[in-house]
């Protein structure tokens, strides 16, 4: 089991429910103090209750990730109530579906802004503190949508996702000096709020699509990112890890369907 993150101090963002609440709660297991952002304190309030039931030490933050000022201010209040920071999970995200035909600039701006420029702004706001520490954590959470898959509906979803592991890229270049790596989780279809919404169908067709044979859950996603955010993967950056079951494996739909017999 690892153990660096014990009293370390993390923060992650789009908490309050979904991959993010995972997250959250994974990393208050494994020992850090968490504080868990949400666009509002009151959705990011019980998922600190929860982690405080089990144990461990988590506080709430309001900030919307497209903010520049919240997100500063995000990075001062856990440095302010812990000490520093340690680690940042940039999780938050939207994916409203829109046909390609009939989406409109604002849309593609909504989806580009929360979900690539909102990276941006909190790896920015982070750094500071994560540079006083001398070996600082960044974990991104991408999609295999948009690097790996395409899904219709989703262009402006896709070019984000895609856009966020040139960033890591780079990132992870410009940020080795100061012992800080920059990586990134691609989750697969993963059971959430978010993926029930789509539907009954949706979800069907995905299980279908996926070699283990099930949706992920929320802590196959956690795990990851507490990797990466552990000492154990101090030599590991710039790098993508793919959690998807084997979604990306079958060649074409008959490999798979080989499998099932």
């Amino acid at each position: 089991m690892l153990t660096s993150l014990s009293g370390r101090v993390a923060i992650v963002t789009g908490a309050s429910r979904g991959i993010g609440r995972g997250i959250a709660r994974v990393f208050a297991a494994q020992g850090a103090r968490v504080l868990v952002v949400a666009r509002s304190a009151e959705r990011a309030q019980p998922v600190v209750d929860e982690i405080v039931a089990r144990g461990g030490v988590a506080s709430a933050f309001a900030a919307d990730v497209v903010d520049p000022a919240a997100q500063e201010a995000m990075a001062r209040a856990a440095a302010e109530r812990y000490g520093g920071l340690d680690v940042l999970c940039a999780n938050a995200g939207v994916f409203p579906s829109s046909p390609l035909a009939e989406m409109t600039p604002a849309q593609w701006d909504e989806v580009l802004d929360a979900n690539l420029k909102g990276t941006f702004l909190s790896v920015s706001a982070c750094l500071p503190e994560l540079k006083r520490r001398g070996k600082g954590r960044i974990v991104v959470i991408s999609s295999i949508t948009g690097p790996m898959t395409a899904y219709p509906g989703w262009s402006h979803y896709a070019a984000s996702k895609a856009g966020q592991l040139g960033f890591v890229r780079a990132a992870a270049l410009e940020l080795s000096p100061f012992g800080i790596t920059v990586n990134a989780v691609l989750p697969g279809n993963i059971a959430t709020e978010s993926v029930e919404a789509l539907g009954e169908e949706y979800s069907r067709q995905m299980l279908a699509s996926i070699p283990a044979r099930r949706l992920g859950t929320v802590e196959d996603i956690a795990y990851a990112a507490s990797f990466l955010a552990s000492d154990e993967a101090s030599f590991i950056t710039g790098q993508t890890l793919v959690v998807d079951g084997g979604q990306t494996l079958p060649e074409t739909p008959a490999a798979l369907a080989m499998l099932q017999g």
